[in-house]
């Protein structure tokens, strides 16, 4: 089996967008042991195509911090189970799915799309006087 955990290079834990994840931990699964791991890049792609370049690679499950619901669809729709709203140290967090004590959280979502997809512009706020 293959598991992948979104990855953040620079603080070496779970990153929490999955659409922006710049990295993956792939781990190799045999026995309920890990026997492998490799950190990768994202392959050049983002939000929707991330599923089926994880699927790709052969990966069953993700581990993740928050995603919208487009990449809910394009997960469910390559056949990769999501355990979501996991922060700190993924191999921390598949150390702890493969003794049964992982908690997933199915809601967690971003809720913010549009609001930063475009770094280049800057964001205005105005105040009222």
């Amino acid at each position: 089996m293959k598991i992948a955990a979104t990855y953040d290079i620079s603080t070496d834990s779970i990153f929490q967008h999955f659409g922006k994840t710049q990295a993956f931990k792939l781990y190799n699964i045999e026995d309920g042991k890990v026997t492998e791991s490799k950190v990768i890049d994202n392959g050049g792609f983002g939000h929707h195509d991330l599923a089926t370049y994880l699927k790709n690679l052969g990966v069953e499950i993700l581990i993740l911090g928050n995603r919208g619901q487009g990449a809910i669809d394009a997960l469910n729709n390559a056949g990769i189970r999501q355990l979501a709203g996991i922060t700190g140290n993924p191999d921390e967090a598949v150390a702890a799915f493969l003794n049964g004590t992982l908690k997933d959280n199915p809601d967690a979502k971003c809720n913010h799309h549009g609001e930063h997809h475009h770094d280049s512009q800057p964001s205005v706020s105005f105040k009222k006087i």
